[in-house]
């Protein structure tokens, strides 16, 4: 399965990863971890001595764009491992054997076996909350906490490609640079200038828009969770939603509510939530990951 539509593409893309992994401003470690379904690169920053927390990005982004207003802040309490998703525009290769036989969590099992880590605190955003949330429900005794951003919990009979045409169509169809901006705005609540304005991150999206073979992440299936399987996460699970978001505006918001999921939902946000009130998704993430109950 190809990652990206071209060769010219993949160079682009990697130029401006490097680019916005240097605007951490926290000192990071990469790695790459060999694996069942291929060469998995982690990102990593913290103390050594800090917990453990490993973060997943979501579809059609990476590690370097995702973590960018939240490393330096969450390196601080934790020992941060941010993943770039096989099948994803990061530094992550397939091989293969990544194919309809792929497993997200023995996949999840080796990546952290390769980095010497038992039990962990675990965050996404959009389908990397989805992996988090798989993980922690698979693997319960291996996750303490679980923070979930600009993401809902699968259940009902929605289809995900569904929701994602009506979102990033029609201009995903037509990766302008000025298309991108447009997709931008329409993922984001009044605060898209935070994407728009950094002319790093709008170049790498504009890469990513234009380059990413959305195909190749066909094969992290999505499940639709049980009302017991719902039961077993709810009570180490924290939702940060904004109402902006199209995705919660599409079903994801009262699926939460419905579910009844501990939730925050946040006036004026959209699906870029971690960027566009980042400070307080950042204190929020870290108080409630660190706290006891």
């Amino acid at each position: 399965m190809k990652v990206y539509r071209s060769e010219k593409a993949r160079k682009k893309i990697m130029s401006t990863y490097d680019k916005l992994l240097a605007m951490w401003n926290v000192e990071t470690e990469e790695k790459d971890i060999i694996t069942t379904y291929g060469t998995t690169h982690v990102i990593v920053c913290g103390k050594e001595s800090n917990p453990p927390l490993v973060l997943f990005h979501g579809v059609g982004d990476d590690s370097a764009l995702m973590w960018l207003y939240n490393a330096e802040a969450l390196s601080r309490d934790f020992r941060v491992f941010a993943i770039d998703t096989l099948g994803g525009p990061g530094k992550s290769r397939p091989n293969e054997n990544y194919n309809k036989r792929f497993d997200n969590a023995k996949w999840i099992d080796e990546v952290l076996a390769g980095l010497t880590l038992d039990k962990v605190y675990v965050a996404g955003v959009s389908h990397g909350a989805y992996l988090a949330q798989y993980y922690g429900l698979h693997r319960p005794g291996r996750v303490m906490k679980i923070a979930c951003m600009a993401a809902s919990v699968p259940v009902g009979n929605s289809s995900p490609m569904k929701t994602m045409i009506k979102v990033f169509l029609p201009e995903a169809l037509f990766p302008t640079r000025n298309n991108a901006v447009k997709l931008l705005q329409k993922l984001s609540g009044k605060n898209s200038q935070v994407f728009t304005s950094n002319s790093i991150v709008l170049e790498h999206y504009h890469h990513l828009l234009k380059g990413f073979n959305n195909m190749a992440m066909a094969y992290h299936r999505v499940e639709r969770f049980s009302d017991e399987q719902i039961e077993a996460i709810r009570g180490k699970t924290l939702f940060l939603v904004g109402d902006d978001d199209p995705f919660a505006k599409l079903g994801g918001k009262d699926a939460l509510l419905k579910c009844k999921m501990n939730a925050r939902f946040f006036p004026q946000v959209g699906h870029g939530i971690n960027y566009e009130i980042s400070e307080t998704v950042n204190q929020i993430v870290i108080d409630y990951l660190l706290s006891e109950k």
